[in-house]
């Protein structure tokens, strides 16, 4: 079948479109377009990692790891308002000025935290580890809105590896310069600085990608333009099977990491309150920065290195089942060792592997999971999925964390136990999800043929 690809100005590849092939199957016309998606995508993680580790330190510094987990609660809230206006403004603008609206707000607000962490640091920091908590998730969806709405299925089943490299290099490197900018002495106001000028970069390049396929590709002229349809993000999740499959399952997900990050967390702040007691000279801030910031660098260096050369690869030979299975096997695996009672050094390894699975096999199937889906849910679903339902897991998972520490006295090895029995849970509901995805898939093939006839 032919795809988007076939309105390009030559059909023969060029040299970037036989390079970008080590990494997966890139046919004439698209490296640039892919390149660009990637080096914006790669700005955002690396702006979104600096400003992590900024949260991380702050957060735990000031309230330790049970305020963390209390702090993702919050989020949901204020995404109940979030989402519901999000699609109010999608539908009366188009997908440029819908991204540039999102992100001016995200820069201006990034640049009142800068100024506010002066004072009543504990109160600052938790609004900011709310306001990052949506800022990741809501940017990041919005991102991979715009990929959907550029390529159709074949093409985004190519292309979306390639694309996801961008943010599994963009992490390790972002966590990196965050360690070694904390290291230095510098203080939490600069690097979100630096992370607010990198923000405006990948804001201009949105807008040099629409241009750039408005001028490549017929099709996408009247796509550029027009609003998206109607349709609230709510609604439309509750509305399709599909979807509310997926956001069962992205609630599992995140009850599952939030519950590992809090076993994580808890024993950084646990060894870096030996470390102080040792040596009273250390820095709390500065000890948990950098050993979050080294975590966090070879996490995603892994992640990386996973998303360049194997993703494509377990795309094309093994398909969705093969994409969506392997973080729940990492998190069973990982779990298991933490409930057998692994100390630090094998929580960190153990959540560094289940982490690396997420943001590179499991964030590309999770974004292929959309491109059978109808424009208005590729925005305005997808914005509800990716923000309020993964935070909602975090709620569910706060309330495992303030049930098992206050009234059950539970350790890390019992809260991996609770996340081995979500875990199991989770495998059986892909199941169903991946029979709903063939069903839709082979619906929205016989709809793009028979477009395409029509047009024809």
């Amino acid at each position: 079948m032919a795809d988007e690809t076939a309105a390009t100005i030559d059909a023969r590849p060029g040299l970037l479109d036989r390079v970008l092939r080590v990494f997966s199957d890139v046919r004439a016309g698209e490296g640039g377009t892919v390149l660009l998606m990637f080096a914006n995508l790669f700005l955002l993680l690396v702006s979104y990692y600096v400003i992590r580790v900024v949260r991380d330190a702050m957060i735990l510094a000031t309230g330790g790891a049970v305020a963390q987990s209390y702090a993702a609660a919050g989020m949901a809230l204020v995404l109940m308002a979030f989402i519901p206006l999000y699609s109010w403004f999608a539908t009366r603008t188009n997908r440029v000025r819908l991204i540039l609206g999102v992100m001016a707000f995200f820069v201006v607000t990034l640049e009142f935290f800068a100024l506010s962490f002066s004072r009543n640091a504990y109160y600052v920091a938790v609004a900011f580890f709310i306001w990052v908590g949506i800022f990741n998730n809501a940017t990041v969806a919005q991102f991979w809105s715009f990929a959907n709405d550029l390529y159709r299925r074949d093409a985004g089943e190519r292309l979306f590896p390639i694309m996801a490299i961008g943010a599994t290099l963009g992490a390790p490197i972002g966590s990196k310069i965050a360690e070694v900018l904390f290291e230095e002495g510098l203080p939490p106001q600069v690097l979100l600085q630096i992370a607010a000028g990198m923000l405006l970069v990948h804001l201009a390049l949105y807008i040099v990608v629409q241009r750039r396929e408005v001028h490549r590709r017929v099709d996408q002229v009247a796509v550029a333009q027009a609003p998206i349809p109607p349709g609230n993000g709510f609604a439309l999740v509750f509305a399709n099977p599909y979807l509310r499959l997926v956001a069962i399952i992205i609630i599992i997900l995140n009850i599952v990491n939030t519950n590992g990050n809090f076993i994580f967390s808890s024993a950084v702040v646990r060894a870096a309150d030996a470390a102080v007691a040792g040596n009273p000279s250390l820095d709390k801030v500065a000890f948990i920065g950098a050993y979050t910031g080294g975590f966090l660098f070879y996490q995603n260096v892994i992640a990386f290195l996973v998303q360049a050369f194997l993703v494509s690869r377990i795309v094309k030979y093994l398909g969705m089942p093969g994409v969506l299975l392997v973080l729940p096997l990492a998190a069973l695996g990982g779990n298991a060792l933490i409930a057998a009672g692994a100390g630090l050094s094998i929580i960190r390894w153990a959540k560094t592997a289940e982490n690396a699975a997420d943001y590179s096999v499991m964030n590309t199937g999770r974004q292929m999971l959309w491109l059978p889906t109808r424009r208005e849910e590729k925005y305005k679903a997808k914005q509800a999925v990716d923000t309020f339902f993964v935070r909602f897991g975090d709620v569910l998972s706060a309330a495992l964390v303030f049930a098992g520490t206050h009234w059950l006295s539970l350790q890390g090895e019992s809260f991996a136990v609770i996340n081995l029995v979500l875990v199991v849970v989770w495998i059986g509901l892909l199941a169903l999800l991946l029979r709903r995805h063939r069903e839709l898939s082979a619906r929205a093939q016989a709809e793009e043929a028979a477009a395409e006839a029509a047009s024809a």
